[in-house]
């Protein structure tokens, strides 16, 4: 290796390590002390031209009108659907609150028909009718003479209206 005078290589060498080798001792110079090298500018590639379109791809975008009608159609299809899904959710959803205002005067009507029963319940005294019906109207218990018992022999289907045979 030839000895450079340059300052700059001096400086370099002076910082430079030394690498052994076997029986050989070497200088690593470092990355920056060599001078740089010019890449080669790189060719640019050009943008890309549109190409006009041939004239048989062209024939193949146009949509016809028989095409252009179905779309619509099918267009129409789809909004009408979609305003009838949504118009009957919302007749769904306006139900359903109804539903729920009758639940709670159902429930409102209940508990008012439980407090009138019980104090009903409450206001009729039992002993004052049973007393009322012995002393004041002359009912008795009825007792084993006042049971008549009954035993039809066609079948068992019972009417009302039939009258009784007497034994």
């Amino acid at each position: 290796m030839a000895v450079r005078t340059n300052v700059k290589n001096r400086q370099a060498y002076a910082r430079a390590s030394y690498v052994t080798e076997g029986n050989t001792a070497r200088v690593a110079v470092p990355y920056e002390a060599e001078p740089r090298r010019r890449q080669p500018e790189r060719k640019r590639r050009p943008e890309p031209v549109s190409r006009p379109v041939p004239q048989e791809r062209r024939k193949s975008i146009r949509i016809g009108l028989p095409t252009v009608v179905m779309l619509f159609l099918a267009l129409a299809a789809v909004i009408y659907i979609s305003y009838g899904y949504l118009y009957l959710s919302a007749s769904v959803d306006d139900h359903m609150d109804q539903v729920e205002v009758l639940e709670k005067q159902l429930e409102n009507l209940r508990t008012e028909n439980d407090a009138l029963e019980q104090s009903i319940d409450t206001s009729i005294d039992l002993s004052y009718v049973y007393d009322v019906a012995i002393n004041k109207l002359g009912m008795v218990h009825a007792g084993e003479n006042n049971t008549i018992k009954y035993q039809k022999t066609e079948s068992e289907y019972v009417r009302q209206y039939e009258s009784i045979t007497e034994h």
